[in-house]
């Protein structure tokens, strides 16, 4: 038997409870189950952060089915935890990642003008954010990036909307 990992604690402790991955948490409508804060959501960021690295030279809907093949099996496994919050926070980041990813692959100012122009943006906006020397993570979380490559497009390239899907997990599984 591991010591280390058998022992008698309290089940609301909540930094001395883990069972799989999982503890359980204690609020004014009574207990509920939520993944645990170290090892999980951690191990899972790092993961989608490795996946969605600026410098693999996929296309980007690669990168995207990848990243939905990884969260639907990590959230097959978590989905009775109550992670809604901390789910929409990941699903702002990981789109400004792939913005990010996007902005990276269209590598010179000229193709970055192009594809904005493409996209909608006025020429001369196009121009100034295509010739910028802000880092690609800053310009993933611009204005002009959240405007040309919209939600609806990411989602039409592959974006899987992750949190919507946790809901509809939790609904027909912990419902009925």
């Amino acid at each position: 038997m591991n010591t280390k990992k058998s022992k008698v604690v309290s089940v609301v402790a909540q930094k001395h409870f883990k069972f799989l991955g999982f503890a359980l948490g204690k609020n004014g409508s009574g207990m509920y189950i939520r993944t645990h804060r170290d090892a999980p959501l951690a191990k899972a960021k790092k993961k989608l952060k490795e996946l969605t690295k600026r410098s693999q030279g996929r296309n980007a809907r690669q990168v995207m089915e990848k990243v939905k093949i990884y969260i639907r099996g990590w959230m097959g496994y978590f989905y009775v935890a109550d992670m809604k919050r901390i789910l929409q926070s990941w699903n702002e980041w990981l789109r400004r990642r792939m913005r990010m990813y996007i902005w990276k692959q269209w590598k010179k100012p000229r193709t970055k003008i192009q594809n904005l122009r493409k996209l909608g943006v006025p020429e001369w906006q196009a121009y100034q954010w295509g010739n910028t020397r802000l880092s690609y993570w800053r310009v993933a979380g611009s204005a002009i990036l959240n405007r040309s490559i919209t939600n609806e497009k990411l989602a039409r390239a592959g974006y899987y909307d992750f949190p919507a899907q946790y809901e509809r997990l939790r609904q027909v599984h912990l419902n009925g």
